[in-house]
């Protein structure tokens, strides 16, 4: 299938990488965005999205900005969102209306303007905590984490009487919406996948985990973990890493994601499905940090590890890519040391506003961090 896509939020990181992706394999792509000065410091058409792509700027709550939009869209990539854990604590209203108001106006605009496909970008944050075993090796729900057990140091969750194994994680574990973020991803792929049954609309929510690459908006401090850490390393400021950072993630390259959102939109038995795009491995946030400062030439800025967390946060989650190779033939390409070192080359150069400290102090007044 080709013809013209509408990404939403197609002028942001991921959205100009899945934008180039497209327009490689012969579609026509028009952009719609708001250019959020959170991201898009000069709120102007950044510089990285292709030419090629049309740009409609506008909000994705504007009726009128998304049925402009939608004029001879034959499918739709919905990536426009608020993004962050920590700040959709404090700014609850923004990003409901944002993610979850947003989506809706999109659907119904649909009602007048119905499309073939419809991918949306859904998170590994609606999981909570990913899936573990016990001792004995059966697969069991952690107990998510009190206020109180993390007040006293004790970072691991707890199950079943005893410690857990943290293994890959299914699309099948019962979501835990431990964020304000994370209800509202619920929220977007569920009215999504209840839209696309109820009108006929091929529908897949792509459970993106931890996205790296060129383009990231470095100065965000509510962004990707690897963004804000490559800022303070660009300040010679050390990464601060919560918890005692052997907290495990999945650290997906951008090109990966972009691949995994065309192979969406052209295989036929992704409708319907919920499916995890990840690298399929773990690494833990300190061996991360340690990574990129090795990458970036800063190995002598060592990461601060705080002993402090944040509500909302979870200690371990990564992704089992079975389905995605099933359902979409979709295989990760991209190692880790390879993305890594493509985007210390793109750090090159870069420059970066620390906002980190700022953040981490509206957290702190809020009572989110302890």
């Amino acid at each position: 299938m080709e013809g013209t896509i509408l990404i939403t939020g197609g002028a942001g990181f991921i959205g100009a990488h899945v934008a180039e992706e497209l327009l490689a394999a012969g579609w026509r792509v028009r952009a719609l965005d708001n250019l959020t000065p959170q991201v898009h410091e000069r709120g102007e058409r950044p510089s990285y999205l292709p030419d090629d792509v049309e740009l409609v700027v506008g909000d994705v709550r504007d009726p009128d900005a998304v049925r402009r939009a939608l004029d001879g869209a034959e499918a739709v990539m919905h990536l426009a969102a608020r993004v962050g854990v920590g700040q959709s604590m404090y700014e609850i209203a923004e990003y409901t209306s944002v993610n979850a108001y947003g989506t809706g106006v999109l659907l119904e605009a649909l009602l007048d303007h119905p499309v073939e496909r419809l991918v949306v970008a859904s998170s590994m944050s609606v999981y909570g905590e990913g899936r573990y075993e016990t001792a004995g090796g059966r697969v069991v729900e952690a107990v998510e984490r009190s206020r109180e057990q993390l007040e006293r140091a004790e970072w691991e969750p707890r199950g079943d009487g005893g410690e857990l194994a943290p293994r890959p994680t299914t699309e099948d574990k019962t979501p835990s919406l431990s964020s304000i973020y994370a209800l509202n991803k619920y929220d977007q792929e569920r009215m999504c996948l209840l839209f696309g049954s109820a009108y006929k609309v091929q529908t897949t929510a792509l459970r993106f985990f931890n996205v790296y690459g060129p383009h990231q908006a470095l100065s965000n401090p509510y962004t990707g973990v690897l963004a804000i850490f490559a800022n303070r390393l660009l300040n010679e400021r050390p990464p601060l890493v919560f918890e005692d950072g052997h907290q495990r993630r999945d650290f997906v390259s951008v090109h990966d994601v972009a691949r995994a959102c065309r192979l969406a939109l052209e295989r036929g038995g992704a409708a319907g499905e919920v499916v995890n795009v990840g690298s399929g491995q773990s690494i833990s946030v300190l061996e991360i940090a340690a990574k990129l400062a090795g990458v970036m030439g800063r190995e002598h800025v060592a990461a601060e590890i705080t002993g402090k967390y944040r509500v909302g946060d979870i200690r371990h989650c990564f992704a089992d890519v079975g389905r995605a190779r099933d359902v979409l033939g979709y295989v990760p390409e991209v190692a880790l040391e390879d993305g890594m070192q493509e985007l210390a080359e793109w750090l090159e150069g870069q420059v970066a506003t620390d906002r980190v400290d700022g953040a981490t102090a509206e957290l702190a007044a809020r009572g989110l961090t302890v």
